[in-house]
């Protein structure tokens, strides 16, 4: 079966390529991202592989169709960039990687908290260039300090329980309790009680409607002067606007991102011989209390490995007339998942 993969990298073809070893998987890789200008590109394909930038609206489910692919094997758990209903309407399955791995997200959710802490992005530039001076790194502890975590999936699940490790004393908001969160120590809250009471809030839920820009002027406006936010999740989760408001007032005392709202046009490029024309991000990166990553929380060979064995599970049984394992229905996509991702 021909398979026409979009967004990828070179990672992407050597993970795809062992996983598929011995199958009947023919792929064609194209750097550039799925959209209504590339469909075409899949012609004489069955099915097309897609990342989490890739627009996967009804024009291009459209022209798919009428090249014939049957399958949208997405290489990511999210699927808020595919129109399901459409897919369901036209015939075309989607399928997705549920879960991957879960720690590889958890951990650099910590990675972020540690490094804003004691700053180790300054102390990193600072040694290089000699200065062993201390001025300006004072940092803070997790050690009982309180964390409100967004979402207690899987990963908002680990989350807690490193957390936890560390000595924290553990909110939580969910639509959905985990009893193991629960078990850990962890009180569950509203949103809003989250925010007046957390010391660092980081976010673990999928993208909805009801969870589009879930942090905005309104919570921010709750928390404790010079709180923590940490997002790996989703970026349309925040408001980044209200977010620098917040920076420049104080009431935000540190960022940690790895996704941005409008990551599609930055994220997952090389850009460092252009001027960055997104002048919301480029404020951020002005703050030296803020570190962005460029959506790497999944990237560990561990993770890729995952990826690229159910991406290929999924169009393997796809090819076999057989419900992909990873299936999306539209229904889902209307009522959206549980917070937890």
């Amino acid at each position: 079966m021909k398979i026409a993969v979009f967004s990828s990298k070179s990672y992407d073809e050597e993970f795809l390529r062992a996983a598929a070893q011995g199958s009947d998987c023919e792929f064609v890789f194209f750097e550039t991202r799925l959209n209504a200008a590339t469909a075409a590109l899949a012609r004489g394909c069955r099915a097309v592989c897609a990342f989490v930038n890739d627009r996967v609206d009804e024009p291009v489910i459209s022209v798919l169709r009428e090249l014939g692919v049957g399958l949208v094997a997405l290489r990511c758990s999210g699927y808020n960039n595919v129109d399901l209903a459409a897919a369901e309407r036209l015939g075309v399955v989607v399928a997705r990687v549920p879960a991957y791995s879960p720690h590889a997200v958890a951990e650099l959710t910590v990675a972020l908290m540690l490094s804003l802490d004691r700053k180790l992005h300054k102390a990193y530039n600072r040694v290089r260039e000699g200065n062993f001076n201390l001025e300006g790194l004072l940092g803070a502890e997790l050690y009982h300090r309180t964390v409100g975590i967004v979402g207690t999936g899987k990963i908002g699940g680990i989350v807690a329980r490193i957390l936890a490790g560390f000595g924290c004393r553990l909110l939580a908001y969910d639509l959905i309790r985990n009893s193991e969160v629960e078990a850990l120590g962890a009180r569950y809250v509203t949103l809003d009680e989250l925010c007046r009471q957390a010391d660092i809030i980081t976010l673990h839920c999928p993208l909805t409607p009801g969870t589009y820009r879930i942090i905005n002027e309104h919570s921010l406006g709750l928390t404790k002067p010079g709180v923590m936010l940490i997002n790996t999740s989703r970026g349309k989760l925040v408001d980044t606007e209200a977010v620098i408001r917040g920076l420049k007032s104080g009431r935000i005392g540190a960022v940690g991102f790895d996704v941005y709202e409008e990551e599609e046009e930055l994220f997952f490029e090389d850009l460092s011989n252009q001027v960055i024309q997104d002048d919301v991000f480029a404020r951020m990166l002005t703050f030296p209390n803020v570190i962005i990553t460029g959506h790497q929380g999944y990237f560990t060979r561990p993770a890729l490995e995952t990826i690229a064995r159910q991406t290929i599970e999924n169009i393997l049984a796809f090819g076999r007339g057989e419900t992909p394992p990873g299936v999306v229905q539209a229904a889902l996509g209307r009522r959206g998942p549980p917070l937890g991702g």
